[in-house]
């Protein structure tokens, strides 16, 4: 991806493209209240997923080798 193709605001599908997140999961993510509450932004009824703060929350809830 060339940074003229570069898109910082996902729709759910494009995050199901890119990262592997299902629909469903996604929306189970949006609902907890701990620190794998995915990262999101309502804007009317559109749901968009800001692929920086995807990025930063991935590494954030990185699960260490030993920790399995």
């Amino acid at each position: 991806m060339t940074n003229m193709e570069f898109k910082r605001w996902l729709n759910p599908s494009e995050l199901e493209a890119e990262y592997g997140f299902s629909k469903s999961s996604q929306a189970k993510m949006r609902m907890v209240s701990n620190s794998s509450k995915i990262p999101f932004s309502k804007i009317g009824n559109f749901i968009k997923y800001d692929r920086i703060a995807i990025d930063k929350w991935l590494e954030a809830n990185q699960v260490q080798g030993g920790d399995l």
